[in-house]
């Protein structure tokens, strides 16, 4: 295959989603100030807003190029998000200059530390999660011979949204926490319900951008189930 401008473009703003909604998951935001599960509110990390986005692409990358195509990028995607997580370790362990103080490390290790419970439960969502959503929509296109991308684009993020918010949720804050079940569930629903949302509104988008890259790049890959195998790179 030829990588076009194009293809390094989503392949770029894929793997930058990804990266820049792992570093900004840290802060708990408020959705909506109503009772959920006993919360008061509806809490949801931040990365909410933008992490929708790579199933986005993700869909983009199946529906044009195909599941081989889409499954190095997911493990593209993968690679780098360890490089940064090994980084940002080192960079912890790493003594600070003479003015860098305890509060400093304090602030670093708060918004940057990376807490394995987090890391363990965020890697194996990512996977299963990117996996799932790219096979379901494979398997929807080749079942409906092309036919109403927006059941493919909604009904891979409905499984695929799915297992990751519910696979994050209950490792992070479940196996490695000490969350009830009832909160337990409560965030992953609010999530899964939210990400849901955000594909059915972005959907109009996902029909412009598909239908330009397949113009553009004069590709449509329809993939048979027995080659969805999510190992490999680009084999």
């Amino acid at each position: 295959m030829r990588f076009t401008g194009s293809f390094i473009i989503v392949v770029a703003l894929f793997i930058t989603v990804l990266i820049t909604s792992n570093i900004i998951a840290v802060k708990p935001i408020t959705i909506l100030p109503i009772q959920w599960f006993g919360d008061p509110a509806i809490i949801l990390p931040a990365s909410i807003i933008i992490f929708p986005i790579s199933y986005i692409v993700g869909d983009v990358l199946t529906e044009v190029y195909g599941f081989r195509v889409a499954r190095g990028v997911i493990w593209l995607g993968f690679a780098m998000n360890l490089l940064v997580v090994i980084a940002l370790w080192l960079t912890g362990l790493l003594p600070g200059a003479f003015f860098w103080g305890e509060s400093d490390q304090g602030s670093y290790s708060r918004i940057l530390g990376l807490v394995p419970g987090i890391v363990v439960a965020s890697f194996i969502a990512y996977l299963v999660g990117e996996f799932s959503n790219s096979t379901v929509l494979a398997l929807l296109k080749y079942k409906m011979q092309g036919r109403l991308l927006f059941v493919r684009t909604i009904g891979s993020t409905i499984v695929g949204q799915g297992l990751d918010s519910f696979i994050f949720i209950f490792i992070a804050f479940g196996v490695f926490g000490d969350w009830s079940g009832t909160a337990l569930l409560g965030a992953a629903l609010a999530q899964w319900i939210v990400k849901i949302l955000y594909e059915a509104i972005a959907t109009p988008l996902t029909y412009l951008v598909v239908n330009f890259m397949k113009r553009v790049e004069e590709m449509d890959v329809t993939d048979a189930p027995r080659s969805l195998n999510p190992l490999g790179i680009f084999t």
